[in-house]
């Protein structure tokens, strides 16, 4: 466990084992987004209150998941940054937080265009919205700290501390529809509960979730590979790579 441990410390490893994994990452979510997009919009009931308006749920569901469970996985990196001072817990972190803030904005812009059918308004300084708000600003900070320091080692240490401060912003994200009293409903999914909406509306919701975790991998791989090429520009493995390709980009030219 620990070699492997180290082993995913290695830019150089890392590298090769995503590559392997991406192209199965990307294809199954491509294929599961597809099923669940249709199944969602073109087969499952309208709600019997909210009508069709309630589809927005299957891009806006799997968006909020995605942009807390991200920023929790930054933290977890952000741990192993200052603890162990892993290269590639710094990678991920700068190459996730980019993602991660397209995603609370993706969820706070689908929140918005469906409270104005069912609530009336786009906006409201609701808590949960409030604090996913502060989750996108969280995000916006991770990324211009890490810009704005230029020694790496510094910048590892200053995103990783931002991160773990900004990581009590989660639970207050997921418990705000129980502490406070919200307009925003409950929580779709709860691992105690059974879920309150029928299996033809709850399934493709779970399938877009998933497809959209997968896709959060592939494109986190992909990322992380550039983020990494970029610091190790330098070392010979990386020289080898882009010699290999700049060789095939010439042999492509040439025929």
């Amino acid at each position: 466990m620990w070699q492997f441990f180290h082993k995913l410390g290695s830019p150089k490893w890392f590298y090769g084992i995503a590559s392997r994994f991406m192209p199965w990452l990307l294809g199954s979510s491509l294929l599961l987004m597809v099923a669940g997009m249709v199944w969602g919009l073109a087969f499952a009931p309208p709600d019997y209150l909210q009508g069709n308006s309630y589809r927005i749920i299957f891009i806006h569901v799997p968006t909020a998941f995605l942009a807390q469970s991200a920023y929790v996985m930054m933290a977890v990196a952000g741990i192993v940054t200052l603890v162990w001072r892993m290269k590639l817990a710094d990678v991920f972190v700068k190459a996730v937080a980019p993602v991660g803030a397209v995603l609370t904005f993706l969820a706070l812009f689908t929140g918005a265009v469906w409270g104005k059918p069912t609530w009336g308004t786009w906006w409201i300084w609701d808590a949960r919205l409030t604090s996913m708000l502060i989750l996108l600003f969280l995000y916006c900070g991770v990324i211009a700290l890490g810009n704005a320091i230029a020694d790496e080692k510094s910048s590892a240490r200053a995103v990783a501390v931002l991160v773990l401060v900004g990581v009590v912003n989660i639970p207050i994200i997921k418990y705000s529809v129980e502490w406070w009293n919200t307009l925003h409903q409950p929580a779709t999914f709860k691992l105690t509960e059974k879920p309150s909406m029928p299996p033809e509306m709850w399934v493709p919701l779970l399938v877009m979730v998933l497809a959209l975790y997968l896709f959060f991998g592939w494109i986190a791989c992909l990322r992380m590979q550039n983020e990494i090429l970029y610091r190790e520009r330098r070392s010979s493995w990386v020289k080898a790579i882009m010699g290999t390709g700049n060789s095939r980009a010439s042999a492509k030219v040439t025929d």
